[in-house]
């Protein structure tokens, strides 16, 4: 029976395109080409971070971080806020809360993305970036990590993301069950692929994921 419901961030929760357009302007490339080289990488199953070395070879994207903040110190960057909110994620978070699931949020994400996402006060019972753990999926022990701050079995657990390489195939190993969201480039590629059937529900927004916890009981 499914308790808890735990939830990748990025094109899960939110949409990282004013993101990866601000990362255009920055390197001095249109937003079509940038957003094409992105789709690229999804599907050959290449880093995000080629996507630059193909564009700008040589790129030092730690350096380039580092020059951009100095550059805008108060602007957002590469960052996020609420605006870049997926705006089915409130109610659906409510729903569930309602229904009696417990709401998790963890993700790769920077220790830095703990705050924005504390600061949107979601109804989450909590919130865990793979920075702050110090282990990053698909790395077994973050699951592992998963499982402990949720106190529940690993089939307890339903885990909602956009990737299969790092979200349901790997939760699946851990004992969990899965749902794979179509949004962004990688989850409509990966929802496309034989390997799609390992998720135990493949949902096109967040207000299916109620149903699909439901079914799972």
């Amino acid at each position: 029976m499914v308790k808890a419901v735990v939830f990748d961030v990025g094109e899960t929760l939110i949409d990282e395109t004013r993101i990866w357009t601000r990362w255009a302007e920055r390197i001095g490339v249109s937003h079509f080409v940038l957003m094409g080289a992105l789709g690229g990488m999804a599907a050959l199953d290449r880093s995000h971070s080629e996507a630059f070395e193909i564009i700008r070879p040589g790129i030092d994207l730690e350096a380039e971080e580092a020059a951009w903040e100095r550059d805008d110190p108060d602007g957002l960057r590469n960052h996020f806020d609420g605006d870049d909110l997926y705006p089915d994620v409130r109610p659906a978070f409510g729903a569930l809360r309602e229904a009696g699931y417990q709401v998790i949020i963890a993700g790769n994400q920077p220790r830095r993305a703990y705050d924005a996402l504390a600061a949107m006060e979601l109804p989450a019972d909590s919130v865990h970036t793979s920075e702050g753990w110090g282990v990053a999926k698909p790395q077994p022990e973050f699951f592992a990590k998963v499982a402990a701050v949720a106190g529940r079995e690993p089939g307890e657990i339903l885990y909602v993301g956009d990737r299969l390489d790092n979200d349901v195939l790997p939760a699946g190993r851990a004992g969990m069950r899965t749902a794979l969201i179509r949004r962004g480039p990688w989850g409509y590629l990966h929802a496309a692929r034989p390997e799609a059937r390992a998720a135990d529900a493949i949902v096109d927004d967040l207000h299916e994921v109620l149903a699909a916890a439901q079914r799972l009981t």
